[in-house]
């Protein structure tokens, strides 16, 4: 079968290679790949993999085989899934406990976004718990989970706030729920009851001193490497009871195996047109070298999808 594989030093550091096919596990089914979207995790660390090496999380199409344990769909459902690093190919086994079959009027690209993006911004705001009119605060709001979590927070009832450091890729932001749009996050201003936090440095190191007594910051991503600095009272003392939760999903879900009932919340949203996927960008997978260094230079304004043709 076809892939795209790690390939250090070419275009986007990918190739797409003949690889062997899948052999799935007894709780996995293989899974024809119609499409998968890019995060900037798996696109960033493709320089430092070893030539050849596989990789891909959010994975869309069809069954093939279904799992020899009898668990997950049947073969010709549509699904949506997420792998630990086999999605970008032509066949990938996913785990049936993160895969979901598809609604009617759900498309592959759209499906293709939820499962990293979507379940991250979900699971933070679950985390956080009920935030009906609370002060909730998105950095990284123009990125693939922050767009998500602006409108999961808004279809709960929070006033939300976003930080995108880009005019041009903070657009559309306030049509998604956003009732404030700001370019940068000060250390003072206004407290919020809970922050979804993806840029890392000193963003949370303000989000920090941003965040109300027994309020709740997630911090799920670290876009600037940056080491975090703040003035410790500003947190233990001026907001007691606040909590600082790291967040990594692939993590989580071998704690609480709860993906494929999370990628259907998803899904129901989507399908009911309350849930907008932001499809930036796609195309081709064929195109991936574009579109990954798009991503990685902030071209993307959401999530971008390659399908498997």
């Amino acid at each position: 079968m076809l892939a795209l594989t790690a390939s250090p030093g070419a275009r986007g550091n990918v190739e797409l290679r003949e690889v062997l096919e899948p052999d799935p596990l007894s709780g996995q089914a293989l899974v024809r790949v119609s499409a998968f979207s890019l995060n900037r995790g798996e696109t960033r660390r493709l320089a430092d993999m070893s030539d050849g090496e596989l990789t891909g999380w959010d994975v869309a199409g069809v069954v093939e085989r279904a799992a020899a344990d009898g668990s997950g769909p049947q073969p010709g459902t549509r699904v949506v899934g997420l792998s630990p690093s086999r999605g970008w190919a032509q066949l990938a086994a996913i785990d049936t406990h993160v895969l979901a079959p598809l609604p009617e009027g759900v498309s592959d690209a759209q499906a293709a976004t939820l499962p990293v993006a979507g379940m991250t911004a979900l699971k933070a705001l679950d985390i956080i718990g009920g935030v009906l009119a609370r002060r909730v605060l998105v950095t990284g709001a123009s990125g693939g989970v922050g767009r998500f979590a602006v409108q999961l927070a808004k279809m709960a009832g929070a006033h939300v706030t976003a930080v995108s450091a880009s005019p041009e890729r903070a657009r559309g932001l306030v049509e998604l729920g956003a009732d404030a749009v700001v370019g940068q996050l000060e250390p003072q201003g206004p407290e919020f009851d809970a922050i979804v936090e993806g840029v890392g440095g000193a963003t949370l190191g303000a989000a920090l001193q941003r965040v109300a007594r027994f309020g709740a910051i997630v911090s799920f991503a670290s876009s600037d490497p940056d080491p975090v600095e703040f003035p410790t009272r500003s947190f233990f003392g001026r907001a007691p009871g606040a909590r600082l939760h790291g967040f990594y999903l692939f993590r989580m879900l071998e704690r609480e195996p709860t993906g494929s009932q999370d990628l259907a919340r998803l899904l129901a949203l989507v399908a009911d047109g309350r849930l907008e996927c932001s499809i930036d960008r796609e195309g081709s997978w064929r195109e991936a070298p574009a579109a990954i260094e798009a991503l990685l230079e902030r071209r993307i304004a959401g999530k971008a999808v390659l399908r498997v043709d």
